[in-house]
């Protein structure tokens, strides 16, 4: 049997558009000669849909589309995910559903049986799970059919088991010769390689050929790799798809071969790879062509100017620099060589006018109170409503700069630079961000000035500032992030690993009074297994 894995890049919403995608790919499937063609979990809708699921004219615009497209679907078989009604009396209203469309036809339906609700899921919010799984027949084969979650059953997945039933084990009582999933499976770092490590578990313990096929691209603050994978019963990758792009592979079962378009990827690569596609399918589905970027001179602008330039094109982003009196010769000069190497239309706003017109009125406010972190604020400010003005009337999409050290920490403005519609590097922590300038973007040449990478980093919003005036050295604030936030540890713990006690409780006091700060902070790209967002939901008004 030959089957084709659709790796596609859906947009949640766009019925029309994704049903024309799959029809494409069910064309492409036949000319290979593929008998079955598998698409991800809920690709006529796009993955996640969330609150549109309470829309009943989307569900019903989404069972239309099924219809019409199943008369297409002949001398070839597809699977597509979609979004079925709930006819039993109680219960959710939906199911999470697959359709095998054959002959013209809908010819049978399948629903999701285990409903992930932790991290960025929310999946029983919306979903009613299968009642019961069984095999279906599909060319002459047995096939378990499962939808994401329902394969994560391993214990590579974990030492808790978090659902009560277990689909493979389940339908491996009626016997089947094939697992198909049909998947949504949202990447951080080392995801797909855990995904493909469970694909070959489950490979080995049902003794049958496993394909994955996974969606590709951005939706919202989550970025899906792709990587869609087929493993013969032995465990072996026998075809795997491109990472981070569309693709349509072709695996042959009864010879146990395929497609191979894998790629290793280092850590800084994949980060990478996520960071540009993110950008751009955010601001493309959001009906943006061009980006602003704040230059400062320092390694965070200038690494998303560099995602900017990949994602969008160098035409359509605008590098714009706003020193102060507190900018110093080499950053201003670096902006410019940033913009220069990478090619971007480059500006110059200085901010100076309006701080000085700004501190003569305040100042009748603030007579006899020195300066402090307020009139440091003031000028990330000024520089947030010039560029907020600038993608106002412009019309481009403003990316901001912070990292997740400084936004974990509180180190960034409300209002100033937390301004803009995609913070690309909220996930990315301050020493895995220069990892990426120096292994990936500065690979094959300079693009962004080694100065940019050498000098130490600094706000430089008061005379001679340092980041290492209010916060730890990056190399040691970053693992005692990592542990706090994404291992969930106490700082007890923390110490008890060998981290100094009194910058431990510092960080953990700075990154629990920031909640309210991350809270209005604009959506940022996941990377890692616990980014700020909608997979962490901490309260903003609690005890500290």
């Amino acid at each position: 049997m030959k089957i084709a894995a659709a790796q596609i890049n859906p947009t949640v919403g766009d019925i029309a558009g994704n049903s024309n995608k799959i029809l494409t790919y069910i064309g492409r499937a036949k000319e290979l000669g593929a008998q079955l063609v598998v698409f991800p979990e809920l690709c006529l809708t796009g993955y996640p849909p969330r609150d549109l699921l309470e829309r009943p004219a989307f569900i019903e615009e989404n069972i239309n589309a099924l219809s019409e497209m199943a008369k297409k679907v002949k001398d070839i078989s597809a699977l597509v995910g979609f979004v079925e009604k709930n006819l039993a009396p109680e219960g959710k209203p939906l199911y999470n559903a697959a359709a095998l469309l054959e002959g013209g036809e809908i010819a049978y339906i399948s629903f999701k049986s285990l409903l992930p609700t932790y991290d960025v899921f929310d999946e029983a919010r919306y979903f009613e799970p299968a009642a019961g799984a069984a095999p279906l027949k599909i060319g002459g084969q047995k096939v378990a059919l499962t939808i994401c979650e329902d394969i994560w059953t391993d214990e590579l997945c974990g030492p808790r088991k978090l659902y009560h039933k277990d689909p493979l084990a389940e339908m491996v009582k009626k016997k089947f010769q094939l697992i198909l999933n049909m998947s949504a499976s949202p990447w951080s770092v080392g995801k797909d390689v855990l995904r493909a490590e469970l694909m070959k578990a489950q490979a080995k313990t049902y003794n049958c050929p496993v394909i994955c096929v996974n969606q590709v691209g951005g939706n919202d603050e989550l970025i899906f790799d792709g990587n869609s994978l087929a493993v013969d019963p032995t465990g072996k990758i026998i075809a795997q798809a491109k990472p981070f792009e569309e693709d349509l592979i072709l695996i042959d079962l009864d010879y146990g071969a395929g497609d191979l378009r894998g790629a290793t990827l280092s850590e800084a690569d994949s980060v990478y790879r996520a960071l540009v596609v993110g950008t751009r399918d955010y601001a493309h589905k959001c009906g943006f062509k061009k980006a602003v970027v704040g230059l400062s001179g320092g390694i965070d602008s200038a690494l998303v100017a560099a995602v900017a330039a990949d994602a969008l094109g160098h035409a359509n982003v605008l590098g714009v620099s706003m020193p102060s009196m507190y900018s110093s010769d080499h950053s201003k000069a670096d902006a410019e060589a940033l913009a220069r190497s990478l090619g971007i239309e480059y500006k110059v706003l200085p901010i100076q006018p309006q701080f000085d017109a700004f501190m003569d009125d305040l100042g009748k406010l603030f007579v006899g109170k020195p300066a402090d972190v307020t009139e440091q604020n003031l000028q990330a400010r000024i520089r947030g409503s010039f560029l907020m003005a600038i993608s106002n009337k412009l019309g481009h999409l403003l990316l901001s700069t912070g990292n997740k050290s400084e936004i974990a920490t509180g180190y960034c403005t409300l209002y100033g630079d937390m301004c803009g519609g995609l913070a690309v590097l909220s996930d990315v922590p301050k020493t895995l961000v220069y990892k990426i300038a120096k292994e990936v973007v500065n690979r094959d040449r300079e693009l962004i000035p080694a100065n940019t990478i050498a000098k130490p980093p600094s706000a430089e919003l008061r005379h001679n500032q340092r980041d290492t005036d209010d916060l730890p050295a990056y190399d040691v604030l970053d693992p005692i992030l990592k542990a706090y936030i994404e291992e969930g540890k106490s700082p007890a713990d923390i110490v008890a690993g060998g981290a100094p006690q009194d910058v431990v409780e510092k960080v953990a006091k700075l990154v629990d009074r920031s909640e309210y700060k991350r809270r209005q902070a604009p959506v940022g790209l996941r990377v890692t297994s616990k980014a700020f967002g909608t997979g962490r939901r901490y309260p903003i008004a609690r005890k500290l």
